[in-house]
């Protein structure tokens, strides 16, 4: 590895080509066309905020993969890439939000001089990067050309990490703990929830010891009150109230790696229905961690929780959480497997799951979550440490 600015060893990046292009192969394709800015970083390393202008990566099946976008950003993939810059593609910014062209005919040109104006070539068709726009251009631009459905190809591949992710994971997860502890003590009655977020936010990205603190995918999410009763809101300028609970859904990163969390603060003295569903909710959690072993089923997860719930008479469906990694905005899911009941992935050793059986109820929330690795034996590891409970601030 020449390029010190290149998380991983080169070896690491030919075992995930060495997947993608089975999965490939599998699905009758050609070439590989990718718009996810995470797939993009875990097949070459590439890393930078520029994925709001097209751009993706080339994977071929018997060459190193190709990293297109715009020119200015080239210079990015150079210092970011492993590849050799001959597959480093840039295009003029004549093109960049252009009513006269379209940087799909720039990619369908470079396709063409690669051979592959008649192949089949896959795109990821269900992605926040992709456009309606950039797919109707490009089909017109390779009209010989087959564009198939290859959303989540890749995405797949990411699901059992190598211990080299492994182990920046448990670094995030880290700062995971350093970020809620930080909002855990910060939160009183009177404190703006802004500059509660900045002191969440600092605490983020100076990340702990020599384990420097990247932006996470999702931003802070900090609703109090009624406003807790809903799942993504973030924060305003308002003073926290005494009689309120406020849950905190933060991650640290890591080098783009993330280990979600959620913990609730109450302010003040919470209600005995308050303190019997939070009771439930933490042995449902015990439960759904003790059936997350290698063997079972995502959704066997899923139905541990719910029997706990419904033995206590509360009401709960739905989707309960999603593997994680690495992850660039908007979402830091990986955007395959579910634990929910009709999901039936079976665990396997290596993967990484957000398990958020959050419950909002009419009036308040309460969303404690960990952060699951599937071990070879036994139940699954929480990679943070923080108390799994309801914090309580009289």
């Amino acid at each position: 590895m020449t390029n010190p600015n290149i998380p991983f060893e080169r070896s690491e990046y030919q075992q995930r080509l060495a997947k993608t292009r089975a999965a490939m192969a599998d699905a009758g394709l050609d070439a590989l066309f990718v718009t996810d800015p995470s797939n993009q970083a875990w097949l070459t390393g590439y890393d930078g905020w520029s994925f709001y202008v097209h751009q993706g990566v080339i994977v071929l099946p018997d060459a190193d993969p190709i990293w297109w976008g715009r020119h200015m950003d080239m210079m990015g993939a150079r210092r970011t890439c492993w590849m050799p810059q001959d597959h480093l593609l840039g295009y003029g910014d004549h093109y960049v939000q252009s009513t006269d062209c379209h940087p799909m005919q720039h990619l369908a040109e470079q396709l063409h001089t690669r051979g592959l104006g008649h192949a089949r070539i896959g795109v990821e068709m269900e992605n926040y990067y992709y456009s309606a726009k950039a797919h109707a251009v490009l089909t017109a631009a390779l009209p010989e050309a087959t564009l198939a459905e290859a959303t989540a190809l890749v995405n797949w591949q990411r699901l059992i990490k190598s211990d080299a992710e492994l182990g920046f994971m448990r670094k995030a997860a880290r700062i995971t703990d350093k970020v809620i502890q930080t909002a855990i003590e910060r939160a009183a009655p009177g404190v703006r929830k802004n500059d509660l977020v900045a002191d969440i936010l600092h605490a983020g990205v100076t990340g702990v010891e020599d384990d420097w603190g990247d932006y996470p995918a999702i931003v802070p999410l900090t609703p109090s009150g009624l406003d807790a009763t809903a799942a993504h809101l973030t924060w305003d300028g308002t003073p926290m109230r005494q009689g309120e609970a406020t849950f905190f859904e933060l991650s640290g990163c890591y080098r783009r790696y993330h280990a979600p969390l959620s913990r609730t603060v109450f302010l003040g003295t919470p209600s005995q229905e308050m303190l019997r569903i939070e009771a439930a909710q933490i042995e449902g959690i015990a439960a759904g961690i003790e059936a997350a072993r290698a063997g079972n089923r995502t959704c066997e997860i899923a139905d541990a929780f719910m029997a706990v719930m419904a033995k206590h008479g509360i009401e709960r469906s739905g989707r309960m959480g999603y593997p994680v990694g690495l992850s660039y905005p908007p979402d830091w899911g990986e955007r395959t497997a579910s634990i929910r009941s009709e999901d039936t992935t079976v665990l396997q050793p290596g993967m990484v799951f957000h398990f958020m059986p959050a419950l909002w109820m009419d009036t308040w929330g309460l969303e404690t979550t960990e952060t699951l690795l599937i071990r070879d034996t036994g139940a699954a590891e929480p990679l943070c440490s923080i108390e799994r409970k309801l914090f309580v601030k009289g």
